[in-house]
């Protein structure tokens, strides 16, 4: 049902893109037509494909790593009254810093290459990772906080057997947010400074007003989020079915 909801969207959107471009008769190098972005999209489907991988590998990595580092910072921030007073002003003070004015710092320490797009993805995505997990580690229910003082349960004990139990749907609702950030994180990397990647075709596309190129690489990225976000939604809500009732229906 979903799928042929999407189908129907897309259909749509095609076809109202069709008729802007025949109603202002622009020309392809402001608008492209769909069919010319098609043909571009076959034609030219080895040099899309060779920087899909690459932009698809950096997201990958990335937003893996930063859901590992949001959910360890998330653990310390609990586990430790002191990096709860010296590391939460840092993390805050850091969400004021644009990281498109990081970016090229990345890119001189880590180089052009894979490195300084996945600091930058784990950039984008951790704080949304931490502040989520973190949030949920606090809301534990208290009468199983209660239960387990009465118990004289160890601190550690509690923060394993009870708060991260209780802080994965938390948990879940912020790695759906890092996967929708993730591919920005990876084209902000990639425009800044790349040799290779969707975003570096787009900058480049866009030098040669190569447009209809430039809309096959941006509708290989959108179609790759949309993906990558049902994935790991699906993924999520399997991970976490005992919870399915706090989640909304996926129909």
């Amino acid at each position: 049902m979903i799928a042929l909801r999407a189908s129907i969207t897309f259909a749509g959107l095609i076809v109202l893109w069709q008729a802007i471009v025949t109603i202002t008769d622009l020309p392809h190098y402001l608008l492209p037509s769909p069919m010319r972005v098609a043909a571009t999209l076959i034609e030219r489907s080895d040099v899309l494909w060779e920087n899909t991988l690459i932009t698809v590998l950096e997201i990958v990595l990335g937003l893996i790593l930063g859901v590992a580092c949001g959910a360890i910072c998330s653990l310390t921030l609990m586990a430790s009254r002191l990096a709860r007073r010296w590391l939460m002003p840092v993390l805050l003070a850091s969400q004021a810093i644009p990281t498109f004015a990081i970016a090229p710092l990345l890119v001189l320490w880590f180089g052009y290459g894979l490195a300084s797009k996945i600091v930058m993805t784990v950039i984008v995505i951790f704080f949304s990772v931490a502040s989520a997990f973190y949030d949920g580690l606090r809301r534990t229910d208290p009468a199983w906080l209660d239960l387990a003082q009465t118990m004289t349960a160890r601190p550690a004990r509690v923060l394993w057997f009870l708060r991260v139990p209780a802080a994965l749907p938390s948990l879940a609702t912020g790695i759906r947010v890092a996967s929708v950030f993730a591919p920005i994180g990876a084209i902000i990397g990639e425009w800044v400074g790349a040799s290779r990647g969707l975003g570096y075709l787009m900058l480049q596309s866009n030098a040669r007003m190569q447009i209809d190129m430039l809309f096959a690489a941006l509708l290989v990225l959108a179609v790759f989020a949309v993906a990558l976000y049902a994935l790991v939604d699906r993924a999520l809500r399997r991970l976490i079915s005992w919870d399915a009732d706090r989640l909304p229906a996926e129909d």
